[in-house]
């Protein structure tokens, strides 16, 4: 198989960073703990994700807004179109705005009861799209969008999927993140495959360091990634072994991501489920070391 081209690289590897909206002070202590752990960093952005119908919609923009206005760390919002107007999801965007918040991840998002299928709202947008389409009208956001290279698990088909991709891109997306995947081959194929298809955009892997390895298998098993044998054997016996569990989940995304280097992909987005220590090592396997961290207004 060909390597990626080399108009795909940049000359520094770029990582950016996923959490979600902490529930309680325990979480969000937790959650702060590990932002601050990975600041030095300096990711090119940190995400903040949207409950399934929107359920966590104040808790995602209070995070926002302080990773925002206390850190000197680029936050981007996700945003979903699921069970609401779009008069609705029009207030959030320019909430969004005027919070100083320039990026969002922009998801049709999944129905709040688990397994229901998609119904989009009567009066809200339609699809990924139409919410792309929405939220440049209303200002000039740099918007993510997500992508599938194992599918979607409501998608007929994995060109179905890519002609999506390419009208999210049409749309006004500018870079996508996949899913997590840990065959690596499929990240590689759907590359190849999208450009082949016209989407010129970054594609960027998104990258599950796991040691809740049961965890991991009900979420894989929720969104259509597939659990190759070599990792679940991997598993096997170490229920109660946390220690040895956080060892090979290091392994695992350090190597993924070292393969994926060495096919060109530049920029690895992670999974962090708010804990900072495995993401922090394999960056520093991908060469990145704490940088001093820019005063902002909170630490001045």
């Amino acid at each position: 198989m060909s390597k990626t081209p080399k108009k795909e690289r940049n000359e520094r590897t770029s990582v950016s960073f996923e959490f979600f909206p902490p529930k309680t002070p325990e979480m969000e202590e937790t959650l702060w703990k590990s932002i601050r752990r990975l600041e030095p960093l300096q990711p090119e952005f940190v995400s903040v994700t949207y409950g399934a119908g929107g359920s966590t919609r104040e808790r995602t923009h209070a995070t926002v807004k302080r990773i925002h206005d206390e850190t000197s760390l680029e936050p981007v919002a996700h945003l979903t179109c699921v069970g609401a107007s779009k008069a609705e999801v029009d207030d959030v965007i320019r909430a969004y705005w005027d919070a100083g918040i320039r990026h969002i991840v922009a998801l049709r998002g999944d129905m709040p009861e688990l397994g229901a299928p998609y119904k989009p709202h009567p009066e809200g947008y339609q699809s990924t799209p139409e919410l792309i389409e929405g939220i440049r009208k209303i200002a000039d956001f740099d918007v993510i969008v997500s992508a599938y290279p194992e599918k979607h698990p409501e998608s007929e088909s994995l060109e179905a999927d890519i002609e999506l991709l390419k009208r999210k891109v049409e749309a006004g997306a500018t870079r996508a993140i996949t899913q997590f995947v840990f065959d690596t081959d499929k990240h590689i194929r759907f590359l190849e495959q999208a450009r082949k298809a016209g989407v010129e955009v970054p594609i960027v892997p998104g990258i599950m360091p796991t040691t809740n390895f049961k965890g991991t298998k009900r979420m894989a098993g929720r969104c259509g990634a597939s659990i190759p044998k070599w990792l679940d054997d991997y598993y096997i016996g170490l229920d109660d072994d946390l220690p040895t569990r956080k060892l090979i989940a290091a392994y695992v995304a350090a190597e993924q991501v070292n393969r994926l280097r060495s096919y060109g992909f530049d920029r690895f987005h992670f999974y962090t489920l708010n804990q900072a220590d495995l993401t922090f090592a394999i960056c520093h396997v991908l060469g990145l070391r704490p940088q001093s961290v820019p005063a902002t207004p909170e630490t001045v």
